[in-house]
């Protein structure tokens, strides 16, 4: 049966909550027959994820940065759609986009935890990296579904899902064409080149400081203040589509950190033993306590005072979110354990656009996969059933949990804390497997290992959400989104694991010359110690919670502001860029048809600026990957390169400005 044309154009309450008795009609109606899975779509989602695994992978173990590869697949999917002259293809790029996007999320959990294994001098084969981002993928996969009418459905608008956001308005301008598509073209061509000019050739910096005066190179080395700001397209587009509100949130936790914690421990470092502050820290690294001095940099203090603080925060707010959304994941254990038990609901079959996987089989792929998870670490790691047992234990109520707090985060500000989740992992597995008598090497390669199952499947259930949230603004079927995602998955974990032998073996991790992976590299700080003896900076931890708890009293959102802490200054300050641009362009008239026209105007081409940022950075990834190096080095590290960045982020600002702008009602 050859399906309907259908009308490729977002409804209006697209991005914003549903009035009462208001229903949300995706593009692809439910009564709609849409193509989604054919030989065709399969086919490009694998090529998709096997290119862009081995892109990021490079990428990330070199820069620390694992590029979003939904935007650019889904950039290549509509094009090579126009190509080929295909019809009727939002269905297909859907599903492309889908397997192919399973890139990104493994690529993130293998490489954040598993190269710490060669750090430490320990081995990893390829079949223990294969396994461990295979089964931690599986897992990300099948305990999110039962959370996915709950973020994609009864969250609808209540959170911007900016990643979704700019992936969903790429697939349906390609597919309209006309005025959207071009200025969406427009968009990403300034941004992609704009990006594409800094990441290459460094005509300017990507980021600027404070440091860039004389007077702001005082306060960074006397008072230890510095403000940090990436100046890149793609951020400022992100902050657009985030908005103002949780972006002040977000940097709001940056300030905090940047602004008062880094300042004051600075300055009571001059007059106490700053070995001893240290030690009451709790951080033990070699290499700062061999000369303590080198620490009480702003920057130095921010990475081994603050990330901790935002750490703990980050978990106190997983715990709260787990409390708070309790009534939901009893819900969806409920549903879990009356329809494994063969109940019937008397309630209608539920429409195309909302049938998931059955809970029956997503119980039995969970139990399959635990079982082998079991099987792989009893026979490929551990040694006691004692110590087998407790290690699966481990990895399932970690990933249960925090999967929602993945997918949460996601929701909110398009990034996933997978790093500082995956390090509360490490922390609590070593002490918990340390109690039943596994320590030294065996224990290091065990909780590696853990770290690495649970950072992919958070990976995975953060990344997952996304491709529901578009599969629901534009009516795709749930289910087959959810049941090819396991072929992205299987053929993700191959290559990454694959690439990460390879690079190993041609750069290695330690060293001159090595891969820096400075995630895997914060990985094995913590660890070490852990396993071998020595101290953790608990107190840090214990602050970050308690005011994780304080922000929660108060109605912040702790989770946005402990993610400003966690993350740089220099990503988070771009964010509240944006959402003043964002805020700016839709508050000018009087008129809310036109505030609306240019607000939407705007989207699209934030959705530009990000797309076209991530699509040059695989092309980057490639030059690299190649050898090309066209780097100017010697001036992109002067003060002239730094504010010659500086002003071309301000071209960039005023042009977006002036571009949205023009929007008319019409539009």
């Amino acid at each position: 049966m050859e399906p309907e044309k259908i009308q490729t154009s977002l409804p209006e309450n697209a991005y914003r909550e549903l009035k009462p008795g208001e229903e949300y009609t995706p593009v692809m109606p439910a009564s709609s027959n849409p193509k989604e899975v054919t030989p065709y779509s399969v086919t490009m989602g694998v090529v998709m994820a096997v290119v862009f695994s081995a892109a990021a992978a490079f990428l990330g173990l070199k820069v620390g940065q694992v590029f979003e590869a939904a935007i650019p697949i889904a950039i290549i999917a509509v094009g090579m759609g126009s190509v080929l002259g295909k019809k009727n293809m939002l269905g297909q790029n859907v599903i492309i986009q889908s397997i192919g996007a399973s890139s990104g999320v493994i690529v993130a959990g293998a490489i954040f935890t598993l190269p710490a294994l060669y750090i430490l001098g320990l081995d990893a084969a390829f079949w223990q990296v294969f396994l461990s981002s295979l089964f931690g993928g599986l897992l990300g996969i099948v305990l999110l579904i039962p959370f996915r009418k709950y973020f994609v459905k009864e969250m609808h608008g209540k959170y911007p899902f900016p990643e979704a956001t700019a992936t969903t308005e790429v697939l349906v301008s390609g597919e309209k064409g006309g005025s959207q598509a071009k200025l969406l073209a427009v968009a990403g061509l300034v941004g992609g080149l704009y990006d594409f000019v800094v990441g290459t050739f460094g005509l300017w910096t990507e980021s600027v400081s404070t440091r860039i005066c004389e007077w702001g190179a005082v306060a960074a080395d006397k008072f230890k203040v510095v403000f940090g700001l990436n100046t890149s397209a793609a951020v400022l587009g992100l902050g657009y589509i985030i908005g103002l509100k949780y972006a002040m949130i977000i940097t709001a936790g940056s300030c905090l950190v940047w602004f008062v914690i880094v300042p004051v421990i600075g300055s009571l470092a001059e007059a106490v033993d700053p070995a001893a502050m240290l030690s009451l820290l709790g951080v033990t690294r070699a290499d700062i306590v061999a000369d303590p001095q080198s620490i009480f940099t702003a920057e130095n203090l921010f990475a081994f005072i603050g990330k901790p603080i935002g750490i703990g925060g980050i978990a106190m707010a997983g715990i709260i979110g787990i409390i708070r959304q309790s009534k939901i994941i009893r819900q969806a254990v409920g549903l879990a354990v009356s329809e494994f038990g063969g109940s019937k609901s008397a309630a209608a079959a539920p429409e195309r656009t909302q049938r998931d996987i059955s809970m029956k089989r997503i119980l039995t792929i969970l139990i399959a996969t635990l079982i082998s998870v079991f099987v792989f670490f009893h026979f490929g790691l551990l040694d006691g059933w004692v110590q087998s047992v407790t290690a699966i234990l481990i990895v399932f109520i970690i990933a249960f949990l925090f999967t929602t707090v993945a997918a949460n985060a996601i929701a909110i500000v398009g990034t996933n804390p997978v790093s500082g989740m995956t390090l509360m992992t490490l922390i609590l597995s070593s002490l918990v497997l340390v109690s039943v008598g596994l320590s030294g090497t065996t224990g290091m390669t065990a909780a590696l290992v853990i770290g690495g199952v649970v950072c992919t499947a958070l990976s995975m259930a953060g990344g997952f959400i996304t491709d529901l949230k578009i599969g629901y603004w534009l009516g795709t079927t749930p289910r087959k989104q959810e049941a090819w995602k396991f072929l992205g998955t299987f053929v993700a974990a191959a290559t990454v694991a694959g690439v990460m032998i390879i690079l190993n073996k041609s750069y290695g991790f330690v060293g001159e010359g090595a891969l820096v992976a400075p995630q895997a590299n914060a990985m094995a700080a913590v660890i070490q110690p852990l396993m071998t003896g020595g101290q953790t900076p608990w107190m840090l931890y214990f602050c970050g919670a308690a005011l994780a708890l304080v922000l929660t009293s108060i109605g912040v959102p702790a989770l946005a502001f402990a993610l400003g802490m966690f993350i740089p200054m220099e990503l988070n300050a771009p964010l509240v860029v944006g959402g003043l641009v964002a805020w700016f362009v839709s508050g000018r008239s009087k008129d809310e048809g036109l505030n609306k026209a240019r607000f939407d105007r705007g989207t699209l081409i934030a959705s530009g600026f990000i797309a076209g940022g991530a699509l040059m950075g695989v092309v980057s990834a490639v030059l690299k990957f190649v050898g090309v190096d066209w780097f100017l080095s010697g001036w992109a590290s002067s003060n002239a390169a730094e504010w010659t960045g500086l002003a071309m982020y301000l071209v960039l600002i005023g042009y977006f400005a002036w571009h949205t702008l023009r929007a008319k009602k019409e539009e």
